[in-house]
């Protein structure tokens, strides 16, 4: 999401570098944000994500134990008992592949 403009109308390309420029010869500090960059292969996100998957699975099962019997009917209980259902010995078994030229 954009940040608010300073003033009541964007900024052109000029000013704004002669903004930075004054900061500059002014002393004051150029801070930057980044987003940290995922720096994690394929294959580790792989294998992040079905561990999250399994750590999850038993959590909605122990959900689905403590629905009441009201509630056993509903779109919810379908939801948790089709979580609950996944064979997830299949996605543990994949090894996805290295990279190109790393197999």
């Amino acid at each position: 999401m954009p940040r608010k403009s300073i003033g009541d109308r964007a900024m052109t390309d000029a000013e704004r570098q002669a903004r930075c420029r004054a900061a500059r010869t002014a002393g004051k500090p150029a801070t930057r944000t980044r987003r940290p960059a995922d720096h994690r292969s394929r294959a580790q996100q792989w294998c992040d994500a079905v561990a999250v998957i399994t750590e999850l699975q038993p959590q909605y099962a122990a959900w689905f134990d403590k629905l009441p019997d009201n509630l056993r009917g509903s779109a919810t209980a379908e939801a948790l008992q089709a979580i609950c259902d996944i064979d997830l010995a299949e996605l543990q078994a994949i090894e996805p592949p290295r990279g190109f030229g790393r197999d």
